[in-house]
């Protein structure tokens, strides 16, 4: 889920952004510090859409930048138990598929992929054997965020599932629809019993 949240920090600025506006400066200074940070409470940070208040400076004998209290914004993606999520397949091992869904990758096990036997084969793919279904490279996917580790805070780690109902590759997902709902004729048919 993507989410803007204000902090406050005492933000550095050296001397050689003192010719820059001061918001300027501090911004470029903030996203110099939050580019990429990547936290269990706050997510993964994208970007640092504003600046809400920038306080006066102070200068701190013996280094010759100026520090700031400034309240300001972030967008950050903090990935949610049970959320579904829109991605690109990235990559595909015989373990199953990694999938692009913006600031980070998730992985689908092959066991996830789909309600059916996966195999993998050497050109990157995973086929059904009953459904012949196949995912490949670059497919696009909805999945369901099942597990989320911020052990690592350099790699966060998520485990994605595509056998639900209304997941799995967009084509897929489209045919189960087009299935389901009722053909033109039989509504027709039945609109006309009812008015009798």
């Amino acid at each position: 889920m993507f989410y803007k949240v204000e902090l406050r920090d005492h933000i550095r600025v050296p001397p050689n952004l003192f010719s820059l506006p001061l918001e300027e400066a501090v911004i470029k200074r903030i996203k110099n510090k939050y580019s990429g940070y990547i936290s269990k409470d706050l997510g993964i940070v994208i970007d640092v859409p504003g600046v809400k208040g920038i306080g006066e400076g102070v200068l701190i004998a013996g280094d010759g930048a100026s520090y700031y209290d400034v309240s300001f914004e972030l967008l950050t993606f903090k990935p949610e138990m049970q959320e579904v999520v829109v991605g690109k397949i990235k990559d595909i091992a015989e373990f199953g598929a990694f999938i692009n869904i913006g600031p980070i990758d998730g992985m689908v096990h092959i066991s996830q992929t789909m309600d059916d036997f996966v195999s993998f084969s050497k050109d990157k793919t995973l086929a059904g054997k009953e459904t012949k279904r196949i995912l490949k490279v670059n497919d696009i996917c909805r999945a369901r965020i099942i597990a989320v580790s911020f052990k690592d805070m350099l790699n966060p780690k998520l485990g994605l599932t595509m056998r639900q109902q209304g997941l799995g590759r967009l084509d897929w997902i489209k045919e189960e629809g087009e299935e389901k709902a009722p053909k033109k004729e039989e509504k027709e048919a039945k609109e006309k019993k009812e008015k009798k």
